[in-house]
């Protein structure tokens, strides 16, 4: 590769470690109730830092008497959004390299082009989260947007051999199932995001039951209203008890589902790889696939503390990077 091309793939592999971090970030925030830290954008109760903010905390409070100043909480929240801008800016940077080294013809061009549009929408989603008081449709839209992200830098940043002449056979399976697999996945980390934002990961305390049964009582018309209208607070949720467990219910049976698939693909891609890249490929995404089937369990046991429930979020992203990876080396 030319160096421009080097150089350009180590940016990409220094923005998926960056976006990785940003995910797990925005969970910690998430989880620690502290998505409403800062209920003004960019800012942060009218100043630049929370810093600022908790110098002026009398003028804040009078400014923004519905949501007295948390410090605790807004730093928080602005740590996450200043990681969130040098992702950006790290983004622009790619898209630049990718412009000014366009002739090569192995240079990506339009993924990095479609990187600024998304990290631009991703800013406004970011905004909206704050703006719309955590509607669950939204924070759910960011989710997917940052981990979309993170994936297309993967996409960018993993290095492939020259493909053969013909294509192998033998991963022809193979492929339509990393695709399917990679399709339940997103859905599922969809389902877990909108756990989340409506407040329903504890609505099932008990495993393997649900509120000691293996089919509990559920309100599903109620649990996946997409929209509710504008000027509602959705900070600690507002749905009923059995809207909530249908949510998670319905994010467990998710779970099954992506389990037996991608557990599927990772022992076949182990035995029948057909190249050393692909069966480790396979292992890989078997073992972070038990890590992630031991995590969600103990965290639902143990009432959700806060560091089993990031580790859950960090070890999803981990796992969509594992599939994206496998489906990078099949095609």
């Amino acid at each position: 590769m030319t160096p421009r091309l080097v150089l350009f793939r180590r940016l990409a592999l220094a923005g998926v470690l960056l976006a990785l971090v940003v995910v797990v970030l925005g969970a910690w925030v998430r989880l620690s109730a502290a998505g409403l830290g800062c209920p003004d954008w960019p800012g942060c109760y009218g100043h630049l830092t929370a810093g600022s903010a908790a110098e002026n905390v009398d003028a804040v409070n009078q400014a923004f008497p519905h949501r007295p100043f948390e410090y605790h909480k807004a730093i928080k929240e602005m740590v996450h959004r200043y990681f969130a801008s040098g992702l950006g800016m790290l983004i622009l940077v790619l898209a630049g390299l990718a412009i000014a080294n366009r002739k090569d013809p192995r240079q990506p061009l339009a993924l990095p082009i479609a990187l600024v549009a998304l990290v631009i929408f991703q800013g406004l989603l970011g905004m909206w989260t704050v703006t719309l008081l955590l509607k669950p449709l939204i924070v759910v839209l960011h989710l997917v947007g940052g981990l979309t992200t993170l994936s297309l830098l993967a996409w960018l940043a993993m290095h492939t051999p020259e493909p053969a002449a013909r294509p192998q056979p033998a991963n022809a399976g193979l492929r339509k199932l990393a695709g399917v697999g990679l399709a339940v996945l997103a859905l599922q980390i969809m389902l877990g995001g909108w756990t989340s934002s409506n407040y329903a990961a504890l609505a099932c305390p008990d495993f393997p039951t649900c509120q000691n049964s293996y089919w509990p009582d559920m309100d599903m018309k109620d649990a996946f209203v997409l929209w509710r209208g504008l000027g509602i607070d959705y900070e600690g949720g507002v749905l009923n008890h059995p809207a909530r467990v249908a949510i998670h219910f319905v994010h467990r049976l998710g779970a099954i589902a992506a389990a037996v698939i991608l557990g599927v693909l990772s022992v076949l891609a182990w035995r029948r790889g057909t190249t050393p890249a692909v069966r480790t490929a396979g292992v890989v995404l078997g073992l972070v696939l038990i890590a992630q089937l031991i995590l969600g369990p103990i965290m639902v046991m143990r009432a959700l503390p806060l560091s089993l429930a990031t580790a859950h979020n960090a070890v999803a992203a981990l796992l969509l990077l594992a599939t994206v990876r496998m489906n990078r080396l099949l095609r």
